[in-house]
């Protein structure tokens, strides 16, 4: 099941943003400060705001600033696991980077509530379709 159809559906803060912000902290602020506006903009009631955390001080600062959804950034289990305690329902959870068929079932049982994995998409192979015309 997917979460998002498009990204129309909410404001994603990855890493980028937040070192140019001066840190998630900073980027989270912004983001949930312009998420109204931007909401009314697109004839909506509101729009979520995800923020991309590598590190659980990251995760810290996202919830300090009152973020509801944190992707979690190539954690080792044993971080997830430690996000999830840090969240503590506070925020849902999406684990993303590096997880496959092998892992996916170590991701699962730390509590995170999404699992994202990027290798449907980036992996997956090319299928070579053409489409030949001939004159009538």
């Amino acid at each position: 099941m997917s979460h998002r159809s498009g990204l129309y559906d909410a404001i994603l803060v990855k890493e980028n943003h937040s070192a140019l912000a001066g840190g998630v902290g900073a980027a989270a602020r912004l983001a949930l400060e312009a998420a109204p506006e931007l909401a009314r903009a697109a004839g909506r009631d509101s729009i979520a705001v995800e923020v991309e955390c590598a590190t659980l001080d990251e995760v810290e600062d996202a919830l300090e600033a009152g973020v509801r959804w944190i992707l979690l950034d190539n954690m080792a289990v044993d971080q997830l696991r430690r996000a999830v305690e840090l969240a503590d329902g506070r925020a849902e959870l999406e684990a993303s980077g590096g997880i496959t068929l092998d892992t996916v079932r170590a991701v699962a049982e730390t509590g995170v509530d999404y699992i994202s994995v990027g290798a449907l998409t980036h992996s997956a192979p090319a299928l070579d379709v053409s489409l030949l015309l001939e004159p009538l």
